[in-house]
């Protein structure tokens, strides 16, 4: 069995010692290194359709697969929590790029379902599926808090902080508000109702948030920086 260390505290990564045979698959562009010995392979797990349903809900055609002996570190692209999620044969519904890595045994497919209610409220509802059994590795943006819902326990998440919860689970999305919530809030359009029992996995930090925050830091116009490289906005 694949031995895991998740190292660091609000820029995590992930270590992990592969013996002879054992394998993992990432997303792509989280590979930090590996050792020499590490075979590594890039496959379209489920095949076509599944490739392709990944594609349309946000995530990657194809994965990264990585077959030991040796050591392979990895790491989310913003600073947050590395999560693992071990998976017991049941099914985790996930926001599609918050997918860090898993263990072959680990289905990875995406959901179609609510295709038009994840336009209307964001990347958060375009959702890849897993199911199997084996450690699953998810990367929460910014902090990451759990919460464990009791029958008939619901509670509402602004869209673009749902990272995760456990498949079954009932969910659906509200507009937030009127045209004076929409145009001055700043909190975001939609909320998605979850009901219990399961339980679900949300990150503080949202990428819009992340890019808002450093857009009065990018040079502006035709100032730019080294090179002449401008960023208009």
């Amino acid at each position: 069995m694949p031995q895991y260390q998740v190292v660091g505290a609000d820029l995590q990564y992930l270590k992990v010692q592969l013996s002879q045979g054992e394998g993992i698959y990432a997303d792509a562009g989280h590979m930090v290194m590996k050792d020499s010995g590490v075979s590594l392979q890039t496959r379209l797990r489920g095949g076509f359709l599944s490739g392709l349903k990944r594609a349309i809900t946000g995530g990657s055609f194809f994965v990264t697969e990585f077959y030991g002996p040796g050591e392979v570190v990895l790491s989310g692209i913003f600073p947050g929590k590395i999560v693992s999620v071990p998976m017991q044969g049941g099914g985790i519904m996930a926001e599609s790029h918050s997918f860090l890595a898993a263990e072959t045994t680990v289905e990875y497919d995406a959901s179609l379902a609510r295709l038009s209610a994840g336009i209307l409220g964001g990347e958060g509802l375009f959702l890849a599926r897993f199911r199997g059994t084996g450690n699953l590795f998810l990367h929460a943006y910014g902090g990451l808090y759990i919460k464990d819902l009791a029958p008939g326990e619901t509670i509402q998440v602004e869209a673009s902080h749902l990272m995760a919860f456990q498949e079954g689970m009932n969910y659906s999305v509200q507009l937030v508000g009127g045209l004076r919530s929409i145009f001055f809030s700043h909190e975001g359009l939609f909320f998605v109702t979850i009901t219990g029992p399961g339980r679900v996995w949300l990150h503080t930090l949202t990428a819009q948030q992340l890019a808002q925050a450093l857009v009065p830091f990018l040079p502006q116009g035709q100032q730019g920086g080294p090179g002449g490289f401008s960023i208009n906005f």
